[in-house]
């Protein structure tokens, strides 16, 4: 898998993802204490209002600034993304009040609504070869892991020895040094032939990755299996503390431990995924993924009616994050295969919308349910949603085989007859 980042370009914007993933992440652990000194006992409220813009800005914005920014040099658009989240994250250590961090996480995020679907557009530009590009999702799922890993736990390690408005800092070197390294990359030739035409209108534009998405069988189980995994990582997002301090009483650091077992399962996928992918389909991956979250948020489901063997829920939460890795990285194939150089962006900023659109589903189902009805019955209420996305996305791939068994099959002859 690392052999890929023998490739200059994409080492540099993999660089350039990292270091941002860990800005964002000592973003994050900041975000929170900021919230805390400013609300105090609201501060809870404040994050969930925080994160709820942040899901709706992904959702509304990420189709409408790519429409926008079509025929825009991917180079400048990815910088200027990173510029104004490194603005954003200048501002934030003299807000005061909380309607302040909501604009600036608002304009924070749809940066990143802009900067994201971009980005992983032009990965399939560069990676031209399936493999390659096979192992750099791989590559980018492992990152994501990792990050979500070791990020607060340098946060940690920092606020030892400084204030919070300081990991500000750490934020804002890096998205600026993600700035540097998309620059040094050179990746204009990758799209200077390929802007999006301009006798199109705006809202053609806008809607151009989901009409790409309602004609396409496979893009419809694509879309679907979002459900399953949101799910899954509402499970983990917003559950684990209760589960973690309430229902099996244990201290606040094995949170940590709970998250980084998710995060594990995640990674072992992620590294076995580009083999697995040499024997089974694409299709035949995401659903095994689909089945697997139904099944183990289930047991989850059970395991939690009572208080089992606290093994056993790390072993769950390693598995959880194996089916949602089994789901993402084949699906990112699907895109690249369904779309070209002029329309990659958009079909991927459609996804990146719908992924998230799911999480205003699963999270306010997971919070609401297991505030007033308990954990278990939050873990159920999962389930059925899962199971939803997993019927779609089964219904759907059905479809897709069957039209690729039709299209296949051989015409019969009715000469001579």
């Amino acid at each position: 898998m690392l052999s890929i980042l023998g490739h200059r370009r994409y080492a540099r914007l993999f660089s350039a993802q990292v270091i941002a993933l860990v800005g964002t992440g000592l973003l994050t652990v900041a975000l929170g204490l900021l919230a805390f000194d400013i609300a105090g006992s609201r501060a809870a409220s404040v994050l969930a209002t925080a994160l709820s813009i942040k899901i709706i800005a992904y959702v509304a914005l990420s189709p409408v600034i790519t429409a926008l920014l079509a025929d825009r040099n991917p180079t400048v658009v990815l910088v200027a993304a990173d510029g104004i989240r490194a603005l954003m994250a200048c501002a934030l250590p003299f807000v005061h009040e909380p309607w302040q961090i909501y604009v600036v996480i608002f304009v924070l995020q749809a940066a990143s609504a802009t900067f994201t679907p971009t980005f992983q557009a032009l990965i399939p530009e560069i990676l031209s070869d399936e493999e390659d590009y096979t192992h750099a999702l791989s590559l980018s799922r492992l990152a994501y892991d990792l990050e979500s890993v070791l990020s607060p736990l340098l946060a940690a390690a920092l606020l030892t020895v400084m204030s919070y408005h300081l990991l500000f800092i750490g934020t804002i070197f890096g998205f600026c040094a993600s700035a540097v390294l998309v620059l040094s990359a050179r990746i204009d030739a990758y799209r200077r032939h390929h802007n999006a035409p301009q006798d199109e209108s705006f809202l053609h534009r806008t809607l151009s990755g989901a009409r790409i998405f309602r004609c396409s069988a496979e893009l419809r189980a694509v879309a679907w299996s979002n459900l399953a995994v949101a799910s899954a990582m509402a499970m983990v997002i917003i559950t684990s503390v209760v589960v973690v301090r309430e229902h099996y009483h244990r201290p606040e650091g094995d949170l940590g431990v709970l998250l980084a077992f998710f995060g594990a399962g995640s990674m072992v996928v992620a590294v076995v995924l580009p083999r697995l992918l040499h024997y089974a389909s694409d299709l035949a991956v995401i659903t095994t993924g689909c089945i697997a979250a139904v099944l183990l948020l289930s047991l989850s489901a059970l395991a939690l009616n009572h208080v089992r063997p606290w093994w056993l829920i790390c072993l769950l939460w390693f598995a959880l994050g194996s089916s949602c890795a089994l789901i993402a990285t084949p699906s990112s194939r699907i895109l690249r295969r369904h779309s070209d150089s002029t329309t990659r962006t958009a079909v991927f900023a459609t996804q990146f919308s719908a992924s998230h659109a799911c999480y205003l589903l699963t999270y306010p189902a997971a919070g609401l349910v297991g505030s007033h009805a308990g954990i278990p019955a939050a873990a159920w209420t999962l389930v059925v949603l899962a199971t939803a996305g997993a019927a779609g996305t089964g219904r759907w791939l059905l479809r897709a085989h069957h039209l690729t068994a039709t299209s296949s099959s051989p015409s019969v002859s009715t000469s001579g007859v």
